[in-house]
């Protein structure tokens, strides 16, 4: 909406991980050139930890783009599943073919892993790999990781193990029962978040990449973002995002820091001023107060005699009045008063606290895809497996959501910084429609936007048991079923081609799916393209957002 008043080229505030916006702090620059020196030569494991929204993602995407050409990398984005299944992707991952008669027994399945290794290591490259969201690994599951790292020759470790995760891996780590995995972690970094100048240097960064040619954002503008924000770059980007919206809708070339004020406030759900300014404000409100009540006291009529009101009468079979005309007009006002008020995503919150975990929100996804929940029991995803589908755990924007068109969990975070998960059903330009267990209401954006910071789970379901990107060179049903999709939406007659080889005229074709649908193009067929692609061709029995709401 807002680039070709600026002068730029794409928007430069986007929340999804991109390498070429990659703002190196010296932290950052740290973690990722140790990063690659572990791929390259260390052994054992890596952990990089961080609070939501520093940017480990970010750093994550931008080390598998270094990655050397003799290194080989398995990422892991879902780490909820059992130690079998972990086994099972790591395989996948690597392309490692595993007989079926193998595929359920993890000692087979460790074997044919470590001759894999072997190999590999007679050949002189380096397997890596890598566990995204890395807390939530079971205890079950990093005790087979670290049996793992017993993958070893005489002078070295064959696989290099690189965990990823919030802050509370540090805690799960600590645990006693884990301390002789911890033991062989040989580095550990915490990404920060960014300093004031950091702050100021990241924006300017992210614009020059997005193709400012000058400073849109005022330097008091840039220490407004610093401190509402507090140099954490996920919120730095949907508060500068909003501000140059504000600039734009103003017919501002400059972002102020009034306008960045306003962002915060809109965002954040509250009043983003100093503290100083708060505090000020509401002395000087107590004052006045303290005030008035005085002047009331002294001068009130508190020792006035009250006068008896006029007794009324009640005509035969006409309705009784109390007070006469007056009472009748404050009978209209309590009826006004009386109409339902259209409660905020803060009320319904509130009022929904109970129906806002992960078994009711599951449970509630699951029953559009008409599939069982057992609450308590193993953890969603996992279940959505059991049941023929699979999940997409991502940070996105309600653009994103209106292209994949399914429904999706949203984690929202309250003024109190409780966690909720709902259900977003639909989704048009304005409003978003939500289950909160068994409630339903309609929110606008901008009320969304102030609890939710774009985390999300949707299901979709995939056209093979192996879930995980197609590019050129992979091989097996998913591709040929890929290559099905692709030609049913295009309108073409089915079984054009049978190969299951993906080549690059299917590339193109994923290419050009992508350019349609406003994805990034690379031609790689990626979860988010495959979950787009499958909304396109749904069946008929499978939910989709509702794209047309009424205001609430």
């Amino acid at each position: 909406m807002y680039l070709s008043f600026f002068g730029l080229s794409e928007k430069p505030f986007a929340i999804t991980p991109d390498p070429r916006y990659l703002y190196l702090s010296a932290r950052h620059a740290d973690a990722l050139a140790h990063l690659i020196y572990g791929i390259t030569e260390a052994g054992g494991f890596i952990q990089l930890t961080g609070e939501v929204g520093t940017g480990k993602t970010t750093t994550i995407r931008s080390l598998l783009a270094r990655v050397p050409k003799n290194a080989e990398i398995a990422l892991i984005i879902n780490p909820k599943m059992s130690p079998l299944e972990f086994l099972q992707t790591i395989c996948e991952e690597l392309g490692i073919g595993v007989p079926d008669g193998d595929a359920g027994n993890t000692k087979e399945l460790v074997g044919i892993l470590n001759r894999y290794l072997l190999r590999a290591h007679a050949e002189g490259r380096r397997v890596v790999l890598v566990v995204d969201e890395a807390q939530n690994l079971t205890p079950t599951v990093l005790e087979q990781v670290r049996l793992l790292t017993n993958l070893e020759t005489e002078t070295q470790k064959l696989l290099q193990i690189i965990l990823i995760g919030q802050p509370e891996l540090r805690e799960l780590l600590a645990r006693n029962d884990l301390r002789q995995l911890a033991q062989r972690i040989t580095a550990r970094f915490h990404l920060d978040p960014l300093s004031r100048e950091e702050t100021f240097a990241y924006v300017r960064h992210r614009l020059r990449v997005a193709g400012a040619t000058s400073d849109i954002f005022a330097r008091s503008a840039l220490a407004e973002v610093y401190r509402i924000s507090g140099g954490v770059p996920r919120v730095i980007n949907i508060l500068c995002d909003r501000a140059l919206l504000g600039a734009y809708t103003e017919d501002q070339h400059r972002v102020t820091p009034r306008l960045v004020s306003r962002a915060g406030a809109e965002i954040l759900g509250h009043d983003a001023a100093p503290r100083w300014i708060r505090r000020a404000v509401v002395a000087l409100a107590l004052a006045v107060l303290a005030a008035g009540a005085l002047v009331l006291w002294r001068y009130g009529p508190w020792q006035r005699r009250a006068v008896p009101a006029p007794a009324t009468t009640t005509a035969p079979g006409a309705g009784a009045t109390v007070g006469g005309a007056g009472a009748a007009a404050g009978g209209t006002v309590s009826g006004s008063l009386a109409g339902a008020r259209v409660p905020s995503l803060a009320d319904l919150l509130t009022q929904h606290q109970a129906q806002t975990g992960a078994d009711t929100a599951f449970a509630e996804l699951f029953r559009l895809w008409h599939a069982s929940y057992v609450a308590g029991g193993t953890d969603g995803c996992t279940q959505a497996s059991g049941a023929g589908l699979a999940c997409l755990t991502m940070r996105g924007s309600a653009a994103e959501l209106r292209i994949m068109k399914r429904p999706a969990i949203l984690m929202l975070t309250d003024a109190a910084g409780a966690q909720h998960q709902v259900v977003l059903t639909g989704l048009d330009d304005e409003r978003a429609e939500l289950r909160l267990g068994d409630a339903a209401a309609v929110v606008g954006i901008a009320d969304l936007a102030r609890f939710w910071f774009g985390d999300l789970v949707l299901l979709w379901r995939p056209v093979g048991p192996v879930v995980k990107d197609l590019g050129v060179g992979a091989h097996g049903p998913a591709v040929r079923a890929l290559r099905a999709q692709l030609a049913q939406w295009a309108g073409q007659a089915e079984n054009t081609s049978t190969s299951s080889m993906f080549d690059a005229a299917l590339a193109r074709q994923v290419e050009e799916f992508q350019r349609r649908l406003h994805l990034p193009v690379d031609g790689v067929a990626s979860l988010e393209t495959q979950v787009v692609l499958d909304a396109e061709v749904a069946a008929p029995d499978t939910p989709l957002l509702r794209t047309r709401l009424e205001a609430p």
